[in-house]
């Protein structure tokens, strides 16, 4: 990475002003560009600050909770910059979820302001009415009744830099064994060590400020960690801008990166075997020679799906295991070719493989990951100490993958807990899908898993155990199903349903999901 831009803008990133100071330097440069329009650095800075006024304004302090629920808008992006220079806290929420699930995350975070996309007018108004704690609503895109709209929100407010700017965080809900997310909550460190951390990763993804045509492309919706960071955040402030794209499609991300000549994009699994399906013809049609920074995470990816992009795009794909709590590995293509399969290297201390006991164990034996949790950035879930104990042991934590160090120190996955599913790259866990199916009348007890599917990586199948007198029937399966799709967000659906006369438990009644799940990852 070049100094001399990034240099300069580096020097108030303590203060979340990095865009402040592009403004100033290379105001002209893109920092967004969606399929509804772009905003430069100079008009992104100018908005941010208007956001931020306005917040102050309802009065946000630092420390404060804003919530956002939005798709790949540039008001996302503004919002984001809002609260990062005026040190609130934001929660981007999932807006596929229901109003209920939108409402209990809005009010569990404690947000004083919402801002909401008419997009998902119903959902935003239901969420937003059942919140006691919000103080103010914004509508983006469009008019919502009892909210202000976001139009309104940037005339009211001047453009000028807000004094006093601190840097902000965010807080993101992963998905709880008990049913309901959970917020990660961590400590804010020192914000002249945070960048510091910010500028390693920038140097670490390659990004090259000083030559003006680096640009980034986000394929995946912001409210997810990856896109949120690694294609928005991280590019914007190390100034080289970000393509939006509405909705993921693998011909159009390749019209993407011919168009904009993009440099760097982020992808999970699912979205390399959808490119790998179009034919080769459509393939052929589109120039990517421009690639030369492609992460992969979010789910394991299959060794021959990995090949196959390489083989294609050439060795610029790199991969990182992480998680919502924490840290985790980054591998380049090379190391990869060298041991297919392998997430990264891990620095010496920073992840311990323990058996069930807590007994760390020797390469090659495979036992549960846990990651260090460093006091100067340590996590907690949100109003959950109970869970965070559950989840931590002797300064490190667990988010219960499975996996071993080889003797030259590289990091295998072979699985994980029972209690995730992963499809397309979301995490899911099953209790609330359990809980929900559980209130429909015929079912005595149920254990939803993930199995295998050739494209998503996992979908989910409910195994159910009826009461008496109901039909282990496809009329009964059908009912059940319609019950939990009628409740759930869509990404939560179980696809399919199977019927046993006994679930195995523990003594003490406890369902043995892994059992269940066992079943259908070892069939020859």
């Amino acid at each position: 990475m070049s100094d001399s831009v990034y240099a300069e803008a580096r020097q108030r990133a303590f203060q979340g002003m990095e865009v402040a100071e592009y403004a100033r330097l290379v105001p002209d440069r893109i920092a967004v560009l969606s399929p509804a329009g772009q905003l430069n650095y100079s008009e992104l800075n100018a908005q941010a600050n208007q956001v931020a006024h306005f917040l102050r304004a309802q009065g946000v302090a630092e420390g404060d909770k804003v919530a956002l629920l939005c798709s790949n808008r540039l008001e996302f992006v503004v919002v984001r910059f809002a609260t990062y220079r005026m040190g609130a806290v934001l929660t981007p929420v999932n807006w596929h979820l229901t109003g209920d699930e939108i409402a209990y995350i809005v009010d569990d975070c404690d947000a004083k302001v919402l801002f909401a996309d008419i997009r998902v007018a119903e959902s935003a108004v239901w969420a937003a009415n059942n919140c006691s704690k919000l103080k103010t609503k914004v509508a983006i895109g469009g008019n919502l009744d009892d909210f202000l709209e976001w139009s309104g929100v940037l005339a009211s407010y001047p453009t000028e830099d807000i004094e006093n700017p601190s840097l902000g965080g965010m807080m993101l809900y992963t998905s709880g064994t008990t049913g309901r997310p959970k917020g990660v909550e961590r400590k804010q460190p020192d914000a002249r060590l945070v960048a510091d951390m910010i500028a390693a990763t920038i140097n670490a993804f390659q990004f090259n400020p000083d030559s003006g045509t680096d640009l980034a492309l986000t394929s995946g919706p912001l409210y997810h960690t990856g896109p949120f960071n690694l294609t928005m955040t991280f590019p914007i402030i190390a100034g080289i801008g970000t393509v939006l794209m509405d909705k993921w499609e693998p011909e159009l991300t390749l019209q993407l990166i011919q168009k904009y000549q993009i440099t760097h994009c982020f992808f999970v699994p699912t979205m390399f075997h959808r490119l790998l399906q179009l034919p080769e013809s459509v393939r052929e049609r589109y120039n990517i020679s421009s690639l030369k920074f492609v992460l992969h995470s979010a789910a394991p990816c299959p060794v021959d799906i990995k090949q196959k992009m390489i083989d294609w795009w050439g060795p610029v794909i790199w991969e990182m295991m992480a998680t919502t709590e924490g840290p985790g590995t980054l591998v380049s293509p090379q190391e990869w070719l060298a041991k297919p399969g392998t997430v990264g290297r891990p620095q010496p201390g920073q992840v311990k493989v323990l058996n069930d006991d807590g007994r760390e164990l020797a390469p090659g034996e495979p036992g549960t990951l846990y990651w260090i949790n460093p006091p100067n950035s340590r996590f907690a879930y949100y109003k959950d100490a109970d869970k965070t104990a559950a989840n931590t042991r002797d300064g490190y934590f667990t988010a219960g993958d499975i996996g071993y160090l080889d003797e030259d120190g590289y990091l295998f996955l072979t699985g994980r807990s029972a209690d995730l599913i992963i499809a397309g790259g979301v995490n899911i866990y099953p209790q609330e899908i359990d809980d929900l199916i559980l209130q429909h009348p015929a079912v005595a007890d149920v254990a939803c898993v993930g199995i295998p599917n050739s494209e998503w990586g996992e979908e989910i199948k409910a195994v159910v155990e009826l009461h008496s007198g109901y039909p282990k029937s496809t009329s009964t399966a059908e009912a059940i199903l319609q019950f939990a799709h009628q409740r759930l967000a869509k990404q939560k659906w179980p696809r399919s349903i199977d019927f046993v006369s006994v679930l195995p438990r523990t003594e003490t009644g406890k369902v043995l999901r892994r059992q269940v799940r066992d079943r259908y990852w070892n069939q020859d």
